[in-house]
Parts: structure tokens; sequence; C-alpha cells
């Protein structure tokens, strides 16, 4: 919209869309000289008043103003009526173009401007994106935090609830383990007392069974010799009858000869009489000579003789019986030992090596003890069956140098009331060892157990009485050795005399190797050989040996890991089986493949076998 003034000068505003009045500028200079504005006004023209200023000018219905028309047209018509129009037309050119200039300068600032605006836009836009993107990060961040610490509040909720459970588990099982236990004990104590309750009527029958059983051997020994006496009358008769008939004709016919003389005896009766006498004198002399041998033997059987307590012993019989084939076997012994000095010195006895040293310190302090007269030490084996207590009491008394002599426990009861006079007649035998002795008691806890036990006869506590009198001091004669399954069991002054204990627990897998290599050459490698002998050769048959092939000591000391749990005993049987398996094949041939058979075949036995034990100890 163009502005007019009154000097006829338009000023064109690309801003503005409505004119507004604005000061008339002073006119610009001519060229060659100024001008003077009143000069350049017509003459004739009258002082214009001045206008009043309408900001509300009146429109047309459609919304055109003219008042800026009007003056327009004025403003020209003044221009035209004044002498220097032209000049002033190129001024308002020049104006003009100085306008359009500034224009063009403000129109490129303004696009500046625009630029730097959209620019800046652009720049807010992005820092605008930005601050969302690292808002929408900071808040992915929290929600992650606050999904893990959520994750982490259930897993120690989950893990709470779980341990809570835990113990509500253990609890139970605690409760659950507390009942089987006392119903065990129960169920255990129940047993135990019908054990006791059997054992004591078992005791009644077996003393009934005794005492009927020795009435019935008594009455049969007398029918016996009753039947025995008649046959041999009868016997006696036939053979005499057989023998009259037969020397009848012999004595007829040397009657016949002797017949004068034999009729002056009969007829002389003094010479009957002393012919029967003397008959009678020798057949009553035959009859007291042969009873008075049994009385007098029977006596020194009784005084002289061994125990019936004694199941073994180096000794003989009698003082004088063994006595050659004891030189022989110390003979041979020593020289077996001084063979073996570089090996086992325990011969078949193979223990752990600290057993094996203690018993060796024994020996030689047992052997010192007997040469110094000094009391010899009682000594307790105790451990599970078949690990070689009853071999090692052997070699303990052999090294020591003394006799040994073996009974059992499970004797004693059965003797009743005479097993107190049994005990002493033993301790008596015992002392009169000239080199000492060793009494072996093998399951001792037998009679020697509690004495407060309510099964315990009297006749057993009258037996341990008697045992414990006679070793109530330490003696010089006699070492006693007990061995026992269940040491708890041994009554406390049993206990009390006790000097030496010694546990005898099971081989270990060296031990079970040097067992199975000692019972591989003793049943395997030696079998089938013959007892050396001028008349084996012709009266014994000979036997089938085994040959062995590929038996190394690696599968040896394989068969030693699997049988982890046996004892010595059961490592013999083992090698018992194998040499059965290998006389029940074809080619009596021991190989590895035969031989692993037998190995498990037995360990599964074991196995069962303890498995057996632990379910009838369980009920």
């Amino acid at each position: 919209m163009a502005k007019t003034s009154a000097s006829g000068i338009f000023n064109f505003s690309p801003f503005s869309s409505s004119p507004s009045p604005s000061p008339s500028p002073s006119p610009s200079p001519a060229v060659g000289g100024s001008v003077d504005p009143q000069s350049s006004a017509p003459k004739n023209e009258e002082p214009t008043t001045p206008r009043v200023r309408n900001d509300n000018p009146r429109t047309t219905s459609s919304g055109f103003d003219p008042e800026a028309l009007e003056r327009g047209a004025k403003a020209l018509r003044e221009i035209a009526a004044s002498s220097q129009a032209k000049k002033a037309f190129e001024l308002m050119k020049k104006q003009e173009e100085t306008r359009q200039t500034e224009l063009a300068s403000k129109t490129a600032e303004f696009k500046v401007m625009q630029a730097q605006a959209e620019t800046e836009r652009q720049r807010v836009i992005y820092d605008e994106q930005k601050k969302l993107a690292q808002q929408q990060a900071q808040i992915k961040s929290q929600m992650a935090r606050y999904e893990d610490e959520l994750a982490r509040k259930r897993m120690q909720a989950e893990n709470e609830h779980h341990r809570t459970r835990n113990q509500e588990l253990v609890k139970m099982q605690e409760e659950s383990s507390i009942r089987q236990e006392q119903a065990r004990r129960a169920t255990e104590e129940q047993i135990q007392a019908q054990r006791r309750q059997t054992e004591r009527e078992k005791a009644e029958i077996e003393r009934e069974t005794i005492r009927v059983r020795a009435m019935a051997e008594a009455e049969a020994r007398a029918h016996e010799a009753k039947l025995a006496e008649d046959v041999n009358k009868r016997m006696l008769v036939e053979r005499a009858n057989a023998e009259r008939e037969k020397w009848v004709s012999a004595i007829n016919t040397t009657f016949e000869h002797i017949g004068g003389g034999l009729r002056a005896i009969l007829t002389d009766q003094n010479k009957m009489v002393v012919a029967v006498g003397g008959v009678t004198a020798l057949a009553a002399g035959i009859y007291t000579t042969r009873e008075g041998a049994r009385v007098v033997w029977s006596y020194v059987d009784r005084i002289l003789g061994q125990p019936s307590l004694i199941r073994e012993s180096s000794r003989g019989k009698y003082p004088w019986s063994g006595f050659f084939s004891r030189g022989l076997s110390s003979l041979s012994r020593g020289g077996g030992v001084a063979s073996q000095n570089g090996k086992n010195a325990f011969g078949e006895v193979i223990l752990n090596p600290s057993l094996q040293k203690r018993i060796q310190q024994l020996a030689g302090a047992t052997a010192n003890t007997k040469s110094h007269q000094a009391p010899f030490r009682n000594m307790l084996f105790y451990g599970p069956p078949g690990t070689g207590k009853t071999m090692a009491a052997r070699e303990l008394a052999r090294k020591s140098g003394l006799d040994y002599a073996l009974m059992t426990g499970g004797d004693v009861a059965p003797l009743g009331a005479q097993a107190v006079t049994k005990i002493h007649q033993l301790f008596d035998w015992a002392k009169k060892s000239n080199r000492g002795l060793l009494l072996f008691i093998d399951e001792a806890d037998a009679f020697l157990c509690e004495r407060n036990k309510t099964y315990m006869s009297e006749a057993q506590r009258s037996a341990l009485n008697a045992l414990l009198f006679r070793t109530g001091d330490q003696s010089k004669d006699i070492v006693l050795a007990l061995a026992t399954n269940r040491p708890g069991d041994l009554d406390s002054a049993v206990a009390d005399r006790i000097d030496e204990v010694l546990e005898f627990p099971l081989p270990g897998e060296e031990e079970r190797f040097k067992l199975l290599k000692l019972y591989l050459d003793k049943y395997i490698a030696k079998a089938g050989a013959r007892k050396p002998g001028f008349f084996s050769k012709f009266f014994q048959k000979e036997q089938q040996k085994i040959e062995i092939k590929g038996l190394t000591d690696d599968i040896l000391r394989e068969a030693a890991a699997k049988t982890d749990g046996f004892s010595g005993r059961e490592v013999a049987k083992l090698m018992a089986s194998v040499q059965a398996a290998v006389y029940g094949s074809e080619n009596c041939v021991l190989d590895p493949l035969l031989f692993r058979e037998v190995v498990d075949y037995k360990v599964a036995e074991h196995q069962q076998r303890r498995k057996l034990a632990g379910n009838d100890g369980g009920d």
C-alpha cells in the first residue's frame, strides 16, 4: 500500500496495508543548486488547513477506502502544478529505487532470518527429540530397574517360600525319623525281649534235652552192653560148642591113650579140686587185671590228659605223646622261618602293617617276659569275623616260644553245673606247661558277658566267676587271649583283666591283594600236588593239576579293588570257589575270564548277604 504526503511524494511500505500520513520530506536540491520549498509551491495557492486524521475512514460496501486514492490524486495534481515536477519525480524515483534496494536487503535479511529461524527451529526440534530420546531412555532404564527390582523381590519371596518349605520338610523328616527311631527301638526291645525269652526257653529245652539225652545214652549204653554181653556169650557158647565138638574127637582119641591117667584124676577128688581151682584163679586174675588197668588209665587220663574244653593245642593229649613229631615240626619250622626272613614273617596271616608290627612287638615282649620270669599280659582281640584273630594268636604263641590251646566260649554253656569243674581242670592243665601257654578263648562273649543279663543261667554265672577267680592275679604261666566280635558285651571284670587291646579290621586293598596271591598259590598253583613221602607215590592217586593262563598281578589288583568289605576268610572262600569253578570246567584251565566271572558272582553274593543282614537288623 502506497503512502502520500503533502509534497506529493509516494512512500511504499510493503509491510503496511493501510495508509498513514507522514511528514513531508524536505525537497532535495536540484542539480546545480538548492530548491526553495516556498518557491516551488504555486503562488496563487492558498495555505491549506491541516486535515484531521481519520483513524476510521469510511469504506464502501465492498470494503474499498477511497480516501487514500483521493490523497494520491491531490498530491499528483500538486506535483504536476509545481515547476520542479520533473526533479521531484526523479527524486521520488531514486527514493523508490533506494526503497526497493532497502526492501530487497530487508527481504534478504528476512530470508536470512527466516533461514536462521528455520535452523533454530530444526535445532530446537532436534534438541526436543534428543531430550525426548533421553527421557525415553531414562524411562526405559527406570522401567528396567523397576522390573529388576520386582524380579529380585519376587525371587526373594520365592526363595523365602522355598526355604520355609524346606525347613518344614526337614522338620517333618526329622519328626518322621524320630518316630521311626522310636518305633525301631520299641520293635528292637520287643525283639530282644522275645529273643531273651526264646533263649531262656531254648536253654531250658537244651538242659532238658541234655538230661534226656544223657539218660537215653546211659540206657542205650547199658542196653548195648547187655546186648553185646549176650551176643558175646552166645558167640562164646557157639564157639565153645564148635571147639568142643572139634576137640571132642581129638580128646577122645587122646583120652584113649591117657584114659588111665584121667581116670585116676577123676577118681581122685583132691586132684580135681586143684585143677578146677587153678582154672578159676587164672580167669579171676585176667578179669581183675583188665578192670584194674581201666581204672588206672581213667585216673591217668583225668590227671595227665588234655581237658575236654580244649579244641586244639600245640601240646599233645598226654605229656609224652607227640614228642618225636613236635621235635620234627620244630626243626622244620626253624628252617621255614629262616627261609621266610625276607617274606611274610606270619606265614598265612596277612594283616594291616600297623597291626602286624604291634603283634610282632607283643611277641617279642612276651618272649622277653618269659625269659625274665615276669608276669604275662592278657590280651583282647576284637573285630569282624574272619579277620585272622585265631591265626594271629597261633603265630603270636609260636613267635613267643609258648604253647597254645584253643577253646570256644560256646562249649561252656552246655556243660551246666560241670562248667566250673572243667574250667578249673583247664587252668590246672595249662599251668603244667613247661614253656608257658597262650590260652585263646574264641567267642568269649558267649559266657563272659555281663552278669546282670536276665537270660544268663546260674551255671554260666558260676563259670564266669570261676574264670575271674583263676585270672585275678597276674600269671607267669598263662597268657589269656580273648577274641570277640562284640567287645561291649564283655563283663566289666573281664575287661579289667585285659592289658592289651588289639582291633582286627577288615583287610584293605593291599592286604586283599596279598591274600589273593597267597590263596592263588595255595588253592590253584599247588592244587593236586602230592605230599612228600616214599609211599605216597604208590598209594595216592595222581590229581589233575590246574593250568593258569594270563592271570597277572593287574587282574588280581582289579579283583582286590572289587572285593571291598571282604574279610580274610571270605577271600579264602572266593579262591576256593575259583578252584571249584576250574575243576568244573572241561580243560581245568584258569583264565582271566573265568576268574573275573567267579569274582563278580562272589561280590554280588557278598552285597546280597550284607543287604539281607541290614534288612534283618532294621526289622
